[in-house]
């Protein structure tokens, strides 16, 4: 997935992260603003996971999403 896309069109592109991570207030959605290493920073606190799992469900949503 390219990010500078996401970024470009994160406002299409968060409603599909909010049906994946659906803790993620819109907020928090506008606060990333597409930015890969702050959605998963986000992910992890919302979730109470690891970094390296958030990174794993970030990169597995990648992949399904391309």
């Amino acid at each position: 997935m390219n990010w500078d896309r996401v970024e470009g069109n994160w406002k299409q592109v968060s409603g599909k992260v909010k049906q994946q991570w659906g803790k993620l207030t819109d907020d928090t959605l506008a606060q990333i603003n597409g930015k890969r290493d702050q959605l998963v920073g986000k992910i992890q606190e919302a979730y109470g996971i690891n970094r390296d799992e958030a990174d794993r469900q970030v990169r597995d949503w990648e992949s399904l999403n391309q």
